[in-house]
């Protein structure tokens, strides 16, 4: 034993992935297992948490590919891939004990749906006052959205297609169509999506036959969505591919004009700052950032359905697997 660390033997219950397409709410420890000796802590209840349906759609079904094992961990995992593992990254809750600055804060943190958790206080960030908790689980995909405009460099007038319109697509078009003379246009072969990109101001369409394009972000986590994206970029133009696949394999038509038209296809994920803003930003500005564009009381729409964290083993498959409606889905503690 440690004598210079506090020892907490309090356990609460969290969600686990067992097996696949099968998970539990079990028993585990409030440490997070990232105590030091020189950083104070803080114990958090969980209010709410958010389900991000593509990457723990993959992760419920056993198909992070290997090679992928150490850099898909989030940040408060337990166990490792495939099974059993506890995933998560989207919790909002409340300081119940740590230094008085942080004492019944309202707070995010890249953790995993469990109802009380203890972690440094450096791993929470205090959700503004402008944002309400139940709309700042959207923080993480804000954050993914944040990053691939980033990657993506927008600028003044410019023809944008967003191609996917989950969550994170929804909100990297709603981003896009706030920047000055932009005509944006968010893509989605599913009409239940029609609504939801009217309540945020967004031109929706089903099919699109322009290929003038500046920029193309794609994020439907289909392949014959990166082939649409592809199909509508214009010359010299950029497609940013913000979608990961798994183990999934994935052939994207690279034949036609892509050569000709000079296209640039670009990856974007949110595990790393670009680099032209690594000298300026960090992962903490970033997230403060995000959680500070969630004050707009539209941002609601995103947030599909909610339930009980009791609930979970029984609605988990559900919502991953057959969820065609769902957008974001919350977890009420």
């Amino acid at each position: 034993m440690n004598p210079g660390k506090e020892q907490v033997s309090e356990t609460d219950l969290a969600w686990w992935v067992t097996g696949p397409r099968r998970g539990a709410l079990l028993q585990t420890s409030l440490a997070s297992g990232q105590e030091t000796d020189s950083e104070t802590m803080v114990t958090v209840k969980s209010l709410y948490s958010g389900i991000s349906r593509g990457t723990e759609a993959l992760v419920f079904g056993g198909l992070v590919p290997e090679t992928e094992y150490d850099r898909m961990r989030a940040p408060f995992q337990e166990g490792r891939f495939p099974f059993p593992v506890k995933y998560g990254y989207a919790n909002v809750g409340r300081v119940v004990s740590g230094p008085s600055s942080l004492q019944d804060r309202l707070v995010f943190c890249l953790f995993p749906h469990q109802s009380r958790y203890r972690v440094p206080a450096s791993a929470v960030t205090p959700v503004p006052d402008a944002v309400p908790a139940a709309r700042a689980i959207l923080a993480a995909n804000m954050e993914t959205a944040v990053n691939g405009l980033w990657d993506g460099g927008p600028s003044v007038g410019d023809r944008i297609a967003v191609v996917g319109l989950g969550v994170v697509g929804l909100l990297v078009a709603w981003l896009a169509n706030q920047i000055p003379g932009t005509r944006v246009i968010a893509v989605d072969v599913n009409e239940d999506r029609r609504s939801v990109a009217d309540a945020l101001g967004l031109n929706f369409a089903s099919s699109v036959s322009q290929d003038d394009h500046d920029l193309v972000f794609h994020t439907s986590g289909h392949p014959s969505g990166l082939d649409t994206a592809l199909s509508l970029a214009g010359q010299e133009s950029v497609i940013v591919e913000m979608s990961w696949y798994g183990d999934q394999t994935v052939t994207a038509l690279l034949g036609g004009a892509f050569h000709s038209r000079r296209l640039t296809l670009r990856s974007s994920q949110v595990g790393q700052i670009p680099q032209l803003r690594q000298s300026r930003w960090n992962h903490r500005k970033r997230l403060q950032l995000a959680l500070a564009l969630l004050g707009d009381d539209r941002l609601d729409c995103l947030i599909s359905g909610e339930s009980p964290f009791t609930e979970l083993p029984e609605i988990m498959g559900s919502i991953l697997t057959e969820g065609h409606h769902t957008l974001c889905h919350r977890i009420v503690y």
